[in-house]
């Protein structure tokens, strides 16, 4: 029976990140879903993918970044490096409370996230993106053309979602600093991409790149009239989340180092994440 757990842990300067744990009473294995820019861990579609993992045996830990959603920390104050580093402590919180996640998945950012970090994280043995840029300059360019006052006086307003959104100086010096397709090429990590040709957010041309730059075991799966949140086709999320099980059932499930699933307790002890 599924089962949702509230979880709290410290990111890299000691602030409370919020989570939800979706997992049945003893999970084959472990995985860290991450959101998009802006968005939280309660997007509807990665609520039901993380639920649809869930039901088939995989706990499935999704958390909001510094400043977004119910965590802690001013978003004014993070970037592309934040997020990485969010990640990572979410996937230690998940290795020191329960086991190392074997799956990364991640939705849009999230995705591109999951790329950068893929290699620093020995336990995980497969990534899965969600319409994710192939690269971070592709974000910057956009928030630059939405609002070229960022890039002239250091801040300015963007509206994503039908929100307006702060961005500062640093998040764009951030997020024009990273070399994401360098790491895709060389990922020796499994790679499942999912995306749709009618994405009016991101470029399908983003998947069809890392796919072609990711050194083999890569497959990408086609989502005709998507869009970019996946709520406008109610089969998608199914789909989604049952090919994720199957491919994923290749490559993780197996103990780490002989490791023996973790108790299932909703301990959210607070220990701070290394620098």
């Amino acid at each position: 029976m599924r089962k949702s757990y509230r979880v709290t842990f410290p990111n890299h300067r000691g602030e409370e990140l919020v989570g939800i744990l979706d997992t049945n009473e003893r999970p084959r294995f472990f995985a860290l879903f991450s959101h998009c820019f802006t968005c939280s861990k309660d997007l509807k579609a990665i609520v039901r993918i993380s639920r649809v993992l869930a039901e088939g045996g995989v706990g499935v830990l999704r958390y909001d970044y510094t400043g977004l959603g119910d965590s802690h920390g001013d978003f004014q104050t993070t970037n592309f490096t934040t997020t990485c580093l969010d990640t990572i402590c979410a996937a230690q919180f998940l290795a020191r409370e329960y086991e190392p996640p074997q799956l990364l998945v991640g939705h849009s950012l999230g995705g591109t996230a999951s790329y950068q970090i893929a290699e620093q994280l020995e336990p995980v043995r497969a990534i899965v993106t969600i319409a994710s840029p192939s690269c971070t300059t592709h974000l910057s360019d956009f928030l630059a053309a939405s609002n070229p006052e960022i890039d002239a006086s250091g801040f300015g307003w963007v509206t994503i979602g039908n929100r307006p959104v702060p961005i500062t100086a640093q998040l764009m010096q951030d997020l024009r600093s990273h070399d994401v397709p360098s790491r895709i090429k060389s990922l020796t990590k499994p790679l499942l991409l999912f995306h749709s040709p009618d994405d009016e957010t991101l470029n399908y041309r983003h998947s069809t790149n890392a796919l072609y730059w990711a050194p083999g075991r890569s497959s990408l799966i086609t989502l005709p009239g998507s869009d970019h949140l996946l709520t406008n086709q109610a089969e998608d999320i199914p789909l989604v989340g049952q090919t994720i099980l199957a491919w994923a059932n290749r490559f993780c499930g197996t103990p780490l180092g002989g490791a023996q699933p973790g108790s299932l307790s909703s301990s959210s002890e607070s220990r701070s994440c290394p620098n």
